[in-house]
C-alpha cells in the first residue's frame, strides 16, 4: 500500500487540531479579544479545518480505490490488560466524507454567527462552545476506535447542552438544555453496553479489529464476510445497543422529543446541530458498523421500521407548527428517518448521500429562518409574518432553494438522494416505500405552508401593536440593560439588532449572514451531482463502496427507478401546490388539529409520566435505597466507630502509672502466651 503523502498526513491531523486550537485561544483570550476578533478566530479555525480536509481528501484520491484507509496513531491513550486504546485518526472514504461536509457547513455557520451574535454579551463564550462542538464532532467521525469516538460522542452532547441553554437566564432554555442532556444519556447507555460486549467478543475496540479493513486491496474480517467471525446473536445484540445510542443522538422514536426543544438556543446552533453535527452522529455510527449489520438482519428491519415511522410521525407534526424553527426541527427528525430507512435497507451510500444534501438545505433553511427572525425583531410565529419576499429578496430566494430541495423537486439536490432511498425501500418492502412516499408529500406540503406564511401573501408584521419578542429576544434584552439604545438605521428600539425592523421595513442582513446563505443555496442546487448514476456521476458510490460488505440488495431496474421517480415527484408537486394554494392566508384551523399542534400529545404524555408515576417511583426508591440502605449503612458505621472511640478515649487518662500498668499487663499476657506455646 502506498502511504499517504506527508502533506495529506499533516492535513488529516490539522482537520481535528485547528478547531481545538480555536477553542483554546478563545477560552484563554476570548474575553480580551472581544467582538468581532473572537468570532474571526473561531471562523478561521473552521475554514482552516475545511481546507485541511480537502487536502487530506485529495491525498486519499491519489491512492487506488481499494487502498484509501489509513490509521494515523497520535499516542497510546491507555493499555489496560488486553485493552489497548490509541488516540488515533482514521483516514478513509467515510471519515473524509464526513469531515468535508461537517467542516464546510460549520465554516459557513461560524461566519454567519459573527453577524447574528453581534453585541451579544456572551459573544466570546459562544465561539468557545462552537469550536469545541466542531472539534468533538470531528473526533467522533475521524477516530480509529469506538472508545475515542465515544469521547467525541459525549463531547457533542456536552456542547449541545451548553449551546441549547446558552441564554440560561431564561428558564425555558435551561430546561430544554437539561432535557437534551438527559435524553441523550439514555441512548448513550446503549453505546457503552455495546462496547463492553464488543470487547468481550473481539478483544478489541479498534475498527480494524472489530469490523475488518482493506489490506492490499482485499477485505479482511467482517468486511470480507469471514465465516465464524461473529454469530448472528452477538451481532444483533451489539447493533441493537448501538442503534439505541443512535436513536438518542439522531432523535428517532422514542427519544426524539429533545430536538424540537433545542430550538431555544441561538439559531446558528440550531443549524449546526441539525445540519453538520450531533444529529448526524447516529447515522454515521450505523453506517460505520455496516459489516456488523451484515450479520444482524433483525436489527436492519428494526432500523428501517423505526426510520420510516419517525419520518412519517414528524412530518405530520410539522404540518401544524407555527414557530418557524420548530417546523424545521420536526422536518429534521423526519429527514433523519429517511437516512435510517436507507441504512436499514442496506443502502449505506444513499444514507450518507442524503445526509450530505440534507446538511446543505437544512443549514440553509435554518440560517434563512434566522435572517427572518432578525429582520422581524425576534418574532418566530409564522402567523405574524407574510409578504417578506419583497423586503428580504436574498433571504427569500435562498430560502426558496432550500424549500424546493427538501421538498424533493428536481433538479435540486434533495430530489436525487430522497429518490435513491425510496428506490431501495421499494426493493426491501413495499409498505415502507409507501410510508416514505406519503412522507415526501407531507414534506412538500408543510414546507410550502412555511414558505407561503413567511414570504408570500399580505404582510402581517406591520399591524399597529407592540413589537413581539419571541424566543430569541433574551440576548438582545441583555444588550439593552448594559448598552442602552442602539441605532441601526431602522429605529431605536432598545436591545434590538441593527437588522431588526421596528416600525420600519425589514431588510436582508449584512454580508456576514447573506454570504453563507448564497453558498449553501448553490450547494443545495448542485449537491446532487456527487452521486447521480443516470449521468454516470456516481462519485460518492465509487468512493464509499469498498468500505461496505456486499449486502445482496437487489437494485431496481432503470425503468422501475424512472417510474418510481415519476410517482414520488407527482406526489411532491401535489403537496407543494396544496400548501401554496391553501396558506395564502394564515387562518385554517381545520388543517391544524390540536393533536398535531400538540405533537400527538406524546410529549405531554411523557411529561405527565415523568412528573407523576416515574417521579413517585424515583422518590420511593430514593427513600428505600438512599435513606434506609445507603444512609443506614453509612450512619450505622459512623455510630459504631463513635461508640468504639468513646470507649477507647477513657483509656487516655494522661497518667503515667496507668500507661505503665497497661504495658505491664500486655507484657505478662505476651509472656504467658509464649510459655503456653513452648510448653505445648
Amino acid at each position: 500500500m502506498t502511504p499517504l503523502t506527508p502533506a495529506a498526513v499533516h492535513a488529516a491531523y490539522a482537520v481535528v487540531a485547528l478547531p481545538l486550537a480555536g477553542f483554546v485561544i478563545n477560552l484563554v483570550f476570548g474575553r480580551r479579544l472581544g467582538e468581532p476578533k473572537a468570532g474571526w478566530v473561531g471562523t478561521f479555525a473552521a475554514i482552516g479545518s475545511f481546507v485541511a480536509a480537502i487536502v487530506a481528501w485529495v491525498g486519499a484520491l491519489g491512492q487506488p480505490a481499494t487502498a484509501r484507509s489509513f490509521d494515523l496513531k497520535v499516542f497510546t491513550w491507555f493499555p489496560v490488560g488486553g485493552l489497548h486504546v490509541n488516540v488515533g485518526i482514521l483516514v478513509d472514504p467515510l471519515s473524509l466524507t464526513m469531515a468535508l461536509f461537517v467542516t464546510g457547513v460549520s465554516a459557513a455557520i461560524h461566519l454567519y454567527s459573527i453577524g447574528y451574535m453581534h453585541r451579544d454579551p456572551g459573544f466570546d463564550r459562544f465561539f468557545v462552545y462552537l469550536n469545541l462542538f466542531l472539534f468533538s464532532m470531528l473526533v467522533l467521525v475521524m477516530a480509529d476506535n469506538f472508545l475515542f469516538s465515544f469521547l467525541g460522542w459525549e463531547g457533542v452532547g456536552f456542547c449541545s447542552y451548553g449551546l441549547i441553554g446558552f441564554w440560561f437566564q431564561r428558564e425555558v432554555a435551561a430546561v430544554a438544555a437539561k432535557k437534551a442532556f438527559v435524553t441523550n444519556r439514555a441512548g448513550d447507555m446503549g453505546f457503552l453496553l455495546a462496547m463492553f460486549l464488543m470487547f468481550s467478543h473481539f478483544g478489541s475496540l479498534n475498527y480494524s479489529r472489530v469490523l475488518g479493513t482493506l489490506v492490499g486491496g482485499h477485505p479482511t474480517g467482517l468486511l470480507a464476510g469471514a465465516p465464524g467471525a461473529v454469530n448472528g446473536t452477538t451481532a444483533t445484540a451489539v447493533t441493537l445497543l448501538l442503534f439505541l445510542g443512535a436513536v438518542g443522538k439522531s432523535a428517532q422514536i422514542p427519544l426524539y422529543m429533545w430536538l424540537p426543544d433545542a430550538m431555544e438556543g441561538p439559531t446558528p446552533i440550531s443549524a449546526l446541530i441539525h445540519a453538520a453535527t450531533m444529529v448526524t452522529a447516529g447515522v454515521y455510527l450505523m453506517v460505520r458498523v455496516a459489516p456488523l449489520l451484515h450479520y444482524a438482519h433483525a436489527t436492519a428491519w428494526v432500523i428501517a421500521c423505526v426510520g420510516a415511522g419517525t419520518a412519517f410521525l414528524a412530518a405530520t407534526i410539522a404540518c401544524a407548527q407555527d414557530d418557524i424553527k420548530k417546523a424545521l426541527a420536526y422536518s429534521t427528525i423526519s429527514q433523519l428517518g429517511y437516512m435510517f430507512l436507507a441504512v436499514g435497507a442496506g443502502d449505506y451510500t444513499d444514507g450518507i448521500f442524503h445526509m450530505l444534501t440534507h446538511a446543505f438545505f437544512k443549514a440553509l433553511l435554518f440560517l434563512g429562518a434566522g435572517a427572518v427572525i432578525h429582520a422581524l425583531a425576534d418574532r418566530q410565529n409564522m402567523k405574524e409574518m407574510g409578504g417578506l419576499a419583497r423586503y428580504l429578496p436574498v433571504t427569500a430566494v435562498t430560502f426558496g432553494v432550500g424549500w424546493l430541495a427538501i421538498s424533493g423537486i428536481p433538479p435540486f439536490a434533495g430530489f436525487w438522494s430522497k429518490d435513491a432511498i425510496l428506490s431501495s425501500a421499494w426493493e426491501m418492502n413495499k409498505v415502507l416505500w409507501a410510508v416514505g412516499v406519503l412522507t415526501a408529500g407531507l414534506t412538500a406540503y408543510y414546507m410550502s405552508r412555511q414558505f407561503a406564511l413567511v414570504f408570500s401573501g399580505q404582510a402581517r408584521w406591520d399591524e399597529a401593536r407592540p413589537v413581539h419578542h419571541g424566543d430569541e429576544a433574551s440576548h438582545h434584552e441583555h444588550e439593552a440593560s448594559t448598552e442602552g439604545y442602539q441605532s441601526g438605521g431602522m429605529g431605536t428600539q432598545p436591545g434590538l439588532p441593527a437588522e431588526a425592523h421596528v416600525g420600519g421595513s425589514p431588510r436582508d442582513p449584512s454580508w456576514l449572514m447573506t454570504a453563507p446563505l448564497v453558498a449553501l443555496a448553490v450547494a443545495a442546487v448542485l449537491g446532487g451531482g456527487i452521486n447521480f448514476p443516470a449521468w454516470h456521476l456516481n462519485f460518492l458510490t465509487g468512493f464509499l463502496q469498498p468500505l461496505f460488505p456486499a449486502t445482496g440488495l437487489h437494485v431496481a431496474s432503470t425503468a422501475t427507478k424512472w417510474a418510481l421517480s415519476v410517482v414520488t415527484t407527482a406526489i411532491a408537486l401535489g403537496g407543494l401546490g396544496l400548501g401554496l394554494a391553501t396558506w395564502r392566508t394564515a387562518e385554517h384551523p381545520a388543517l391544524e388539529p390540536t393533536f398535531l399542534r400538540r405533537a400527538w400529545f406524546i410529549d405531554d404524555a411523557v411529561s405527565a409520566a415523568v412528573s407523576g408515576p416515574v417521579r413517585a417511583l424515583a422518590q420511593g426508591l430514593a427513600f428505600v435505597m438512599d435513606r434506609r440502605l445507603v444512609d443506614g449503612f453509612v450512619n450505622g458505621t459512623a455510630s459504631f466507630l463513635g461508640v468504639c472511640g468513646r470507649g477507647l478515649r477513657r483509656t487516655q487518662s494522661g497518667y503515667l502509672r496507668t500507661y505503665i500498668l497497661g504495658l505491664s499487663v500486655g507484657v505478662i499476657v505476651i509472656l504467658g502466651y509464649v510459655a503456653f506455646r513452648m510448653g505445648g
